[in-house]
């Protein structure tokens, strides 16, 4: 009775585990091509997506602070494989965050909200801005962004191209 009893609720935990990425819109690899828009230019880029990571991160160069109208902004180039020099983007900071690191000391950075394609979804994300250049991806999708969009296969990589065309769902 017991055994049947701890076997049905096992069941029924695995079940429920089972139906909750029914609500994500697509199966992703845990690298695919994204398409960000910053000051109104599409920018198709890889991005890791990491359920490990609750935050995303953007590679950024030269980031400088700067007031606009009595609001902070950030300005800075965004790192692209292949290309010598980016254009400048300007955007809005949203906030600010404190990242920990491994090593105990801890990195304050902007974050800004982006538009991002994953798959044929556009939707608005906060991403921290950092010199992401000793990693191989410059774009870093964490489960905030991924929530209720993506189910990520650890095995597979690059399974859906950016298509939108619709405009960005809040994150």
């Amino acid at each position: 009775m017991r055994n049947s009893l701890a076997t049905a609720a096992l069941s029924l935990l695995l079940a429920a585990g089972f139906a909750a990425p029914a609500a994500a819109r697509g199966v992703y690899g845990w690298v695919e091509f994204v398409q960000l828009h910053l000051n109104g230019q599409p920018l198709k880029l890889k991005a890791k997506l990491d359920t490990g990571a609750r935050s995303s991160s953007l590679d950024a160069l030269d980031i400088e602070p700067f007031d606009r109208d009595g609001q902070p902004w950030v300005r800075f180039r965004v790192s692209l494989p292949g290309l010598e020099q980016s254009a400048v983007m300007e955007q809005p900071v949203v906030r600010h965050v404190r990242i920990k690191r491994h090593s105990g000391a801890s990195d304050r950075r902007p974050v800004v909200r982006v538009s991002l394609c994953l798959g044929d979804e556009m939707r608005s994300i906060d991403v921290s801005l950092a010199d992401r250049g000793r990693f191989i991806y410059p774009l870093l999708l964490g489960r905030k962004a991924l929530a209720h969009v993506a189910v990520v296969d650890p095995g597979r990589t690059f399974m859906q191209d950016p298509n939108c065309e619709s405009a960005p769902r809040a994150e």
